[in-house]
C-alpha cells in the first residue's frame, strides 16, 4: 500500500508567508493591530509570536506602528498555571497585555440560558463565546483585527472549536499549519519548550483535555485527513501500515489513563474523524475565516 505523505515546511520561509499575509490583512482593513487571545497553550503562543515578528519587521521601516495585544480571559475551570505561562509569553514577545476572570460574566448567562449550565458541554461553548465577544469587543474599540489561533487539524480537521466561539475572528494566521507543524514553527520562534509540549486541551471543562474528548491526539487527526486528502478510502485506511500501529497506541494509551477506551477499534476512530471532517466542512461554509497561503512540500 502506498505511503500517506505527510507535509514539511521551512520555518523561515512560511513564517514571512504568514507574516506577509498579517500585514497584507491588517493594511488592507486600515487597522491598528491586532487582538489575540492568549491561553498558554502552543496554537495561541504561536500565532501571537508569527504577529509579532510580522509587526517588528513592519515597524522597523515605517514611521507607523502596528501593536499586537494580549487578552488574557480565564475562568474558574482554568488552570492557574495557564494564566501565568501566557503572561510570561506576552512578557517574552514585549507586546501590551491585559488579564480579566470572565466567571462573572459567564455566570449572568445565568439569567438568561440557565439551560447552558445543565451540562459542561453547553456551558464550556457558552465560556468561548463570552470570550470572542470579550476579544472581538476589544478589537472593534481599538480598530484592530482579532486573529484567530485554530490550527488546520482543529479548524478544517475535525471542527474542534465553537462556533460563533473561539471560530469567530477577523482572519486565520495558523489555519494551514498542523498541530505538528504548529510546533515546529513554535520552536523555531523561540516560544518556551513548556508551552509547545503542553497536552491541548479547549480548557472549557473541568479536567478536559482534547486527547480525552476525542479519544485519540492530533497525530491521527493529520494522517487520516491527509490519507483522505491523497485519495485513500474509509477501507483502506484502518489497515494501512502508517494508521493502525499509531491508533493502536493511542487507545491503549486511553485505556491505561482513563480505563476504557473511548473508541475500542482502528475503524471506529477513522470513522469517527471522518464524521468530524464532514461537520468541520459544514462549520467552515458558516465562517470562513481568510488564512494565508503558505509553501507545503510533500517530498
Amino acid at each position: 500500500m502506498n505511503e500517506i505523505k505527510l507535509p514539511k515546511i521551512n520555518c523561515k520561509t512560511v513564517c514571512k508567508e504568514i507574516g506577509d499575509f498579517i500585514i497584507d490583512t491588517v493594511e488592507k482593513n486600515k487597522s491598528t493591530g491586532c487582538i489575540v487571545g492568549l491561553s498558554g497553550g502552543v496554537d495561541s503562543s504561536t500565532t501571537a509570536a508569527l504577529i509579532k515578528s510580522a509587526f517588528d519587521r513592519y515597524n522597523s521601516s515605517r514611521n507607523d506602528t502596528l501593536e499586537l495585544v494580549g487578552y488574557i480571559l480565564p475562568s474558574s475551570i482554568n488552570k492557574m498555571e495557564d494564566a501565568k505561562d501566557a503572561q510570561i509569553l506576552a512578557k517574552a514577545l514585549g507586546i501590551r497585555y491585559e488579564i480579566h476572570n470572565i466567571e462573572k460574566s459567564v455566570e449572568a448567562f445565568r439569567i438568561t440560558n440557565p439551560e447552558a449550565f445543565e451540562k459542561d458541554y453547553h456551558k464550556g461553548n457558552l465560556i468561548s463565546r463570552v470570550r470572542a465577544n470579550v476579544l472581538s469587543t476589544k478589537a472593534a474599540t481599538e480598530k484592530k483585527l482579532l486573529a484567530g489561533t485554530g490550527n488546520k487539524d482543529e479548524d478544517y480537521g475535525i471542527g474542534y472549536y465553537t462556533l460563533f466561539g473561539d471560530g469567530a475572528v477577523h482572519f486565520s494566521p495558523i489555519a494551514g499549519l498542523s498541530k505538528r507543524l504548529v510546533r515546529e514553527m513554535a520552536l523555531f520562534l523561540g516560544v518556551d519548550e513548556t508551552i509547545v509540549h503542553r497536552v491541548p486541551t479547549a480548557g472549557l471543562e473541568p479536567g478536559q483535555s482534547d486527547f480525552k474528548d476525542l479519544g485519540y491526539d492530533y497525530d491521527v487527526v493529520e494522517l487520516v485527513t491527509e490519507g483522505l486528502e491523497q485519495g485513500f478510502t474509509l477501507e483502506q485506511l484502518p489497515t494501512h501500515e502508517q494508521v493502525a500501529p499509531l491508533v493502536k497506541k493511542q487507545i491503549e494509551a486511553y485505556r491505561s489513563i482513563y480505563g476504557n477506551p473511548k473508541l475500542e477499534s482502528v475503524e471506529k476512530v477513522v470513522a469517527d474523524i471522518y464524521r468530524r471532517h464532514q461537520l468541520a466542512m459544514g462549520k467552515v461554509k458558516i465562517v470562513h475565516p481568510p488564512a494565508p497561503k503558505i509553501t507545503l512540500s510533500y517530498d
